[in-house]
């Protein structure tokens, strides 16, 4: 792995890893170079790394923090840095995860390989805890992990509004569903599905979704609480009647805006941080 690399645009200023050995060209690209690094989104990923956020205070937990983006971009910075910021305030270290899309040049697997080399790096730096926070398909990368009994498996998850089966051949609920674009993120899911493949005695997980949600119907949220749930694991489950796709941190004004600190009471219950 090989620390600090060049970063595009808002992220030069950041502390990284690259995941494996350094490439000739530039790890990832930006949509936007210019963008402000809160709103930056990632459009190209030659290579996996981890932007690491350090908390001020930190309490020994530490999180990989995934965004979504459909698995052909990531929203790096409403549902990474926002994140990850959010968490330091809380006393944990985040990582923040750019991993490669599963396509024609990076494979199938791509992504979970990227998730899984970032879980073996966060271990071996010795932090007492270390979960997953992820995001509309981040999410389900995250919940992906939840199918591991080594040391890629987290201690604790934080899933939001992730498809976790219904882009699935044959486990849509939308009638008639067209195969995903490009192939290999189809075969992506078709090959991970957490609720199906969800290993025996799964960490506390924390889960939220919207009732509304227009792309990632909230059956997902079922089927991901229900395995956790029957292979003797413990779900918290909050469903908000309306909020838009992607509402992640920034979504101000409505009842959804609370479930940070719903989020955080429930860490504090699990011990995944200390009390007030």
């Amino acid at each position: 792995m090989t620390a600090s690399p060049s970063l595009p645009g808002a992220f030069e200023s950041l502390t990284a890893t690259l995941l494996g050995e350094a490439g000739t060209g530039p790890a990832f690209a930006l949509e936007d170079d210019r963008a402000p690094l809160e709103c930056a989104v990632v459009s190209n990923v030659a290579q996996g790394a981890l932007l690491h956020f350090t908390a001020q205070n930190p309490c020994g937990t530490a999180a990989l923090v995934i965004g979504g983006g459909g698995y052909v971009q990531l929203m790096a910075g409403r549902e990474g840095v926002q994140v990850a910021r959010w968490l330091n305030i809380l006393g944990i270290d985040a990582h923040v995860l750019i991993h490669r899309f599963p396509d024609a040049a990076n494979g199938v697997m791509a992504p979970l390989e990227d998730a899984r080399a970032a879980m073996r790096f966060l271990r071996e730096r010795g932090a007492s805890r270390v979960g997953v926070v992820g995001l509309s398909s981040g999410g389900h990368l995250g919940a992906c992990l939840l199918a591991c009994t080594d040391e890629h498996s987290p201690d604790f998850a934080v899933i939001g509004y992730a498809p976790i089966s219904t882009n699935a051949a044959g486990r849509t609920v939308i009638a008639d569903k067209p195969p995903l674009a490009p192939p290999e993120k189809q075969a992506f899911y078709d090959a991970l599905q957490p609720d199906a493949q969800m290993a025996e005695n799964p960490p506390p997980c924390f889960v939220v979704y919207a009732a509304s949600d227009p792309v990632v119907p909230v059956v997902n949220a079922r089927r991901l609480t229900a395995a956790i749930e029957a292979r003797g694991g413990h779900a918290e489950l909050h469903v908000f009647a309306e909020a838009p796709h992607g509402f992640a941190l920034d979504t101000a004004s409505l009842p959804v805006s609370l479930w940070p600190q719903l989020c955080e009471a429930w860490m504090r219950q699990m011990t995944i941080l200390p009390p007030s």
